[in-house]
């Protein structure tokens, strides 16, 4: 007999990907509490991509990234006397399962839970849980998140559920791309650099599929390797400037997305894409694979205990074997 839970808070401060892959349960909880208000409480740069969301009742920002650098005491009270003063909660789950997100969830509300201490990616953060749950640390994220949410509030999120999911966000269609071609999102970025396919294979790959490729960058460094794709393919078209909604809107409006392991190449799941994940120094733990998303891995191993930021393997992956992956889901063959 599940107990009423009225209000919930999800902590899930960052990153981008994380917090895509995590709103996969806004849904499942809102089938099983229909009347529940879902607050989410995440780092202020994000805050747009959940403002909008049609089963979240409100998105609280704090700037801990800010507070690291500035090291501002005032800054600190600030944002705590912010997450004292939110509502009372029936239960606060952190979902992000560190010591800072673990601190967070404790001010928020006294009825936390979160990872067990062998689950946790930090295992201090446990200390700071009224209940906890035991869930491998090496196994899918999707799966973790969806577990921890299914054993706080009580009810079972099964695999199923996960494949016959809807669109994590509510989005209109971008409306400037190409109608006489298939739209392809190639994601060039990545948080560090052993993490990203060389831009001579996207721009020799861009040839070899033919169709309308955008390249989409996120900064300025990005932005110069986009356009050198852009120059040395013809099939390469350098993707606008985007904020964190048009970006999703953009990659909705695909037929296909390949990228590297980020958080823009995890909103095709998110959204129901069709995508390719390529991976080096990280494996395929980090997305839920379908019929639809699919991954390729480079040869080396990965230890998720201790990943190898200087794995470079991501440029022996065969853009031959990209593109006959690209062909099966772009035309079924």
């Amino acid at each position: 007999m599940k107990k009423d839970i009225n209000k919930i808070a999800i902590i899930r401060l960052s990153a981008l990907g994380d917090i895509v892959n995590t709103a996969i349960v806004l849904q499942f909880i809102h089938k099983a509490y229909p009347k529940a208000k879902i607050d989410w409480v995440c780092e202020e740069v994000f805050a747009p991509l959940l403002q909008n969301h049609p089963l979240i009742n409100k998105v609280h920002s704090v700037n801990l990234k800010e507070l690291k650098k500035t090291k501002s005491i005032s800054k600190l009270f600030e944002n705590i006397s912010k997450l004292r003063n939110l509502d009372n909660y029936d239960i606060v789950i952190d979902v992000q399962g560190l010591l800072k997100s673990a601190i967070v969830a404790k001010i928020v509300g006294k009825n936390t839970y979160g990872f067990a201490f062998d689950s946790a990616r930090e295992r201090v953060a446990a200390l700071f849980y009224k209940g906890s749950c035991r869930v491998a640390y090496d196994e899918n994220i999707v799966k973790r998140n969806t577990f921890l949410i299914g054993e706080a509030l009580r009810f079972r999120i099964s695999d199923e559920m996960i494949l016959d999911k809807e669109p994590l966000f509510e989005v209109e269609k971008y409306g400037d791309i190409a109608e006489d071609k298939k739209n392809i999102a190639i994601v060039i970025g990545a948080s560090w650099e052993s993490k990203k396919y060389p831009k001579q294979s996207v721009a020799k790959l861009c040839d070899e599929l033919k169709e309308s490729c955008y390249i989409i960058w996120g900064d300025e460094k990005e932005k110069k390797e986009a356009q050198w794709i852009c120059e040395n393919s013809s099939y390469a078209t350098l993707a606008p400037k985007l904020s964190l909604n048009e970006l999703l809107s953009f990659i909705s409006s695909m037929d296909l997305l390949i990228g590297n392991d980020t958080g823009p190449t995890h909103m095709a799941w998110a959204q129901n894409i069709p995508s390719i994940t390529l991976f080096g120094p990280t494996n395929s733990r980090m997305m839920y694979k379908t019929p639809l998303h699919v991954s390729i891995k480079s040869p080396s191993r990965v230890d998720i205990f201790k990943i190898d930021k200087n794995d470079f393997s991501i440029k022996e992956i065969k853009v031959s074997e990209i593109l006959m992956m690209a062909k099966r889901l772009l035309y079924g063959l």
